[in-house]
């Protein structure tokens, strides 16, 4: 228990001094300094002499802190059309970050396989064995049956019923891995190492081939009790919409998804119109790619107006592809959000775009495995 206390401590308080380890551990300075030497003889705890004042006499101050390449985590993200690993260490540092494309939707087992040679290629360009891992986190564009293990795809992945992915994974991997929807590894990124960090109430919302909500509530993932929390973009939006793929009518994702704004705004042009199109038109300022964005805009920020009445959040933040359109997204969302939400709700939230673009989510994934990071440790000690 003293051991998982200090590298507690440690972990989320790096570059700290004897004292403030016995003062957050509430350790005695002794008990403090064996189990240091303890750590720094096995490789996880490094020391530093920082002496940045001017000091008449005695040492400058030794700090200490884990040692990042101790340990490393792995994040997965599958998109529809990607698939993408980052191998990271114990500071969240990426040390490897790659993608490949991919048809996620329709092949899960050939997906599944080109995810295990992508960890491998990471593993090994990166010149780390296997047991330097702590786990993997692995985000999937479709709800989780927690209970269960499997994705509720029909209609979202089709071709993954039946499948448990997290089992599939540590089969091929012979590690332990950790299974989330895309936007709340999303979420755990931003707040990891984004625009959500040091805040603990935030919605973090996903705009991509898909559109889904990732809660942080009281500084913890809220996933709902069947795993299905945030999916907003299966929230009537449009009650004379088109069909989306999960059967409805009107969802938001049929109506203000990159795919269905850039669809829409093909009937107007006259020919086929891709999504990084429709984004380089937006910001050449193009009116009518700009309005269908606004337009989208105002759908998204009417639903979240809800959201925001019911969890009261300290920010909403946008990622996903459609974020890259800026302001001309973001304003409409926010002044939605103002119009419809009671007032201290608006007036307590910030509408910001996400810091971390497309590896929000890959990086949520690794920071889910590094936040289990000082019991592994003591594990790893435990085991010796």
């Amino acid at each position: 228990m003293n051991r998982l206390r200090m590298i507690e401590a440690l972990y989320r308080h790096p570059s700290s001094s004897r004292s403030d380890l016995a003062r957050r551990t509430r350790l005695s300075r002794a008990t403090v300094s064996t189990l240091v030497e303890e750590l720094v003889q096995a490789g996880l705890v490094e020391e530093q002499e920082v002496d940045d004042s001017p000091r008449a006499t005695g040492r400058p101050p030794v700090l200490l802190s884990l040692v990042p390449r101790a340990a490393f985590a792995v994040g997965l993200d599958f998109g529809h059309t990607h698939i993408r690993v980052a191998l990271c260490d114990l500071s969240g540092e990426p040390v490897i970050d790659e993608w490949s494309p991919a048809e996620v939707d329709y092949a899960p087992i050939e997906s599944l396989d080109l995810a295990h040679e992508l960890v491998l290629s990471a593993l090994s360009n990166a010149g780390i064995a296997a047991d330097r891992l702590l786990g993997v986190g692995m985000g999937l564009a479709a709800p989780i049956d927690k209970r269960t293990g499997e994705l509720v795809a029909d209609g979202i992945l089709p071709g993954w019923r039946g499948i448990r992915p997290g089992a599939e994974m540590e089969a091929r991997l012979r590690l332990p891995v950790a299974l989330e929807n895309d936007a709340n590894m999303g979420a755990l990124g931003e707040k990891a190492f984004g625009a959500g960090r040091g805040f603990e109430d935030l919605i973090y919302l996903r705009l991509s081939a898909g559109i889904g909500a990732g809660l942080i509530l009281s500084g913890q993932p809220y996933r709902g009790f069947g795993g299905v929390a945030g999916e907003v973009g299966h929230i009537l939006s449009d009650p004379h919409g088109p069909i989306c793929r999960c059967g409805n009518r009107g969802c938001l994702e049929a109506v203000a998804s990159p795919v269905a704004v850039a669809s829409l705004l093909e009937q107007s042009v006259g020919r086929p119109i891709s999504v990084n199109e429709l984004l380089a038109l937006v910001a050449e300022g193009h009116r009518g790619a700009r309005r269908a964005v606004a337009d989208a805009g105002e759908s998204v920020g009417r639903t979240v107006a809800s959201l925001v009445n019911t969890l009261n959040p300290e920010r909403v933040i946008v990622g996903g592809e459609l974020a890259q359109a800026r302001s001309v997204l973001l304003d409409p969302i926010a002044a939605e959000i103002e119009r419809h939400a009671v007032a201290p709700a608006a007036a307590g939230v910030q509408v910001i775009p996400g810091l971390l673009g497309e590896r929000a989510e890959v990086l949520g994934a690794a920071a889910l495995i590094l936040a289990r990071t000082p019991r592994a440790l003591v594990q790893r000690l435990e085991e010796r």
